[in-house]
């Protein structure tokens, strides 16, 4: 749901009815994954989607049923099924789907419709979630996918700081729990599901949540404001990263050279990336390629719990730059993380090429691929391997 959180923010303030379809579980080879939402409102306007087109027709008439009955459902839709190919889901993926209706209106307003306080009782944690989300801070939404019926749909949106707004209805001490194992998925940025046994729900029966994390957009760092540069911020703009260009050189570093960028700035590449906290999403890219400014930076960058280091520069650039790096104290396996020569090799020539081969690295980095052709091979085209197994299936 928090996938299309801007425009979901803007029609809870308009104070529309809709419904909204969230991928909950994945198994095989399905297309969206958890989180991928699909809104429906009451005027039958469509934003987002659960499947790349497979099921879409499908969950916008359970969204429109939920509309009209008020009531969440869980849906399994997969290759087995019967009616799997009357829907399209061909791939021979399996996707749950939990639908919700959310009613922006008050209490007791004409349109709450059938079971309208249940609904309503979830307007202020989804609203606060969805502004949450749309300004960019952190914050995690769960909500009962699977449980006692008079809970389905309830949901609890939690903060970094442990606060929370909303209740998931049942005991305080399944509040108590929800929120601390939310914290804790919020903290690693994930989106996933978890099942809390009838012990700690204190409702007699296991529950199931979905929860939602919205974090801030991962960093990429570009060091060195130079053509290839400029390309690279596009395509890492395209890929959602907040995007941030470093060089000593202000004559370079400028925004009229780099209007996509979230920030420029000009300082000594190593004293910048010593001032920065970066988590472990980040990436790196070094395209200086000058030793002075890669090897206090690069020396630096090694050390760090990123997700990527990557530096330009020819075999014979990076065999130097390595043995400077080993000179000044590097071990092998910190120079073993070091993806250079920058990118995957596609024969890259022009910088928009360049850049598209080391955001292609980025990527087979971030979901495990090889970067190796599709055609002919027999390997999975999803890589990102499940995280969380609940009672509805495995979540990546």
């Amino acid at each position: 749901m928090l996938d299309i959180a801007d425009e979901l923010n803007r029609w809870v303030e308009q104070g529309r009815t809709f419904a909204v379809a969230t991928v909950v579980a994945t198994n095989g080879s399905a297309p969206r994954q958890p989180g991928a939402a699909l809104a429906v409102d009451s005027d039958g306007t469509a934003i987002g989607s659960v499947s790349g087109g497979c099921v879409e027709g499908a969950v916008y008439e359970l969204c429109q049923e939920a509309l009209q009955t008020g009531q969440s459902v869980l849906e399994r839709f997969g290759y087995s099924d019967e009616d799997a190919f009357a829907v399209g889901l061909t791939c021979g993926g399996i996707i749950d789907i939990f639908i919700t209706p959310v009613r922006a209106s008050a209490p007791g307003a004409a349109d709450s419709g059938p079971a309208g306080d249940v609904v309503d009782s979830n307007a202020a944690p989804l609203a606060a979630a969805l502004a949450a989300a749309s300004s960019g801070e952190a914050a995690a939404v769960a909500r009962i996918i699977e449980g006692p019926a008079d809970l389905l749909g309830r949901a609890l949106l939690v903060r970094p700081d442990g606060s929370h707004t909303g209740s998931l209805g049942g005991h305080p001490a399944l509040d108590r729990t929800a929120v601390e194992e939310t914290r804790a998925l919020l903290d690693a940025g994930r989106t996933t599901t978890l099942e809390i046994g009838a012990d700690g729900s204190q409702c007699g029966q296991p529950v199931v949540l979905l929860v939602e994390s919205s974090v801030p957009a991962p960093r990429m760092i570009v060091f060195g404001a130079i053509d290839f540069a400029s390309a690279l911020v596009r395509v890492g703009k395209f890929l959602n990263y907040h995007v941030t260009v470093c060089d000593a050189r202000p004559v370079f570093a400028t925004r009229t050279r780099f209007p996509d960028a979230d920030e420029i700035v000009v300082d000594w590449p190593h004293r910048y990336l010593d001032s920065q906290d970066l988590d472990s999403r980040a990436v790196l890219c070094v395209l200086t390629h000058d030793a002075k400014f890669d090897v206090p930076l690069l020396e630096r960058a090694l050390k760090l719990p990123v997700a990527y280091v990557g530096a330009m520069g020819s075999r014979r650039t990076h065999l130097d730059r390595q043995q400077r790096l080993r000179d000044v104290g590097l071990t092998e396996l910190e120079l073993n993380r070091l993806r250079s020569p920058i990118g995957l090799d596609l024969g890259a020539r022009t910088p928009e090429e360049t850049a598209l081969s080391i955001a292609a690295e980025i990527v087979a980095n971030r979901r495990g691929g090889t970067g190796s052709p599709l055609t002919g091979a027999h390997t999975p085209i999803h890589h990102e391997a499940p995280r969380t197994v609940g009672r509805i299936g495995e979540v990546a």
